[in-house]
């Protein structure tokens, strides 16, 4: 284990996916599911929430967003930004006292590429956070390419994920699920009022990934 790393036990942790069924989404219930996790996939739609389950097989589930809120024992929230305030506002109850990892980056795109967008709150996880007093708001997996996630082809993905927080516990816990991806590393990156520049550079990785037609990750030296 490389220092700095945890070493919680996430064995049989069930994880719900809010959005399950973007590419985004999708992409992380697909690794989690072949991890051995309980992957419960949330929409709007029940029905589309089942249909994309069945695409990732490996025991995944779908359901509407507040069953898999209620259910899950810890939730991902991968839903588009617009829509974010609204959702977690609706499932304040379902989520009360659980793990929340916000991966939502607020970003624009006109001619001239992405843009981060301004957030009131400072970051969509601060928004999360302030959303949901009652939950362990986390941070994490900004930057994973949905592309490698949904590619058969890929076995192991090269990235670290940085992970931010103000909850020691649930800091630990978010970057030990990150490790259950073969190839990834959960990297403790601050607290929650730095999200936004996490949030943020995702504007950056995908200049660079349409200057070299890449899906570039982030990989943190010396640790």
């Amino acid at each position: 284990m490389m220092r700095g790393m945890t070493d919680v036990n996430v064995n049989g942790l069930s994880i719900g996916i809010l959005g399950g069924t973007g590419d985004q989404g999708k992409g992380l219930a697909r690794r989690f599911a072949l991890a051995g996790h309980p992957v419960l996939i949330g929409s709007r739609s029940a029905e589309r929430a089942q249909e994309a389950a069945g695409t990732i097989g490996a025991g995944a589930r779908g359901a509407a967003n507040a069953d898999v809120a209620k259910e899950a024992d810890l939730v991902i929230v991968a839903v588009p930004y617009e829509g974010h305030k609204a959702l977690l506002e609706s499932l304040r109850a379902e989520l009360a006292g659980k793990i929340v990892v916000d991966c939502v980056n607020p970003l624009g795109f006109d001619k001239q590429g992405a843009y981060a967008l301004p957030v009131e709150e400072g970051s969509a996880a601060q928004q999360a956070s302030a959303v949901l007093p009652d939950s362990r708001v986390v941070a994490a997996f900004h930057h994973v390419s949905a592309v490698v996630l949904l590619d058969p082809a890929v076995d192991k993905v090269d990235l670290d994920v940085l992970v931010l927080g103000d909850d020691r516990e649930a800091t630990d816990t978010v970057q030990a699920l990150a490790a259950v991806i073969p190839g990834v590393r959960g990297v403790y990156g601050g607290r929650l009022r730095n999200a936004h520049q996490i949030e943020a550079f995702t504007a950056n990785l995908i200049s660079v990934n349409r200057r070299y037609k890449a899906h570039a990750g982030l990989r943190i030296t010396d640790i």
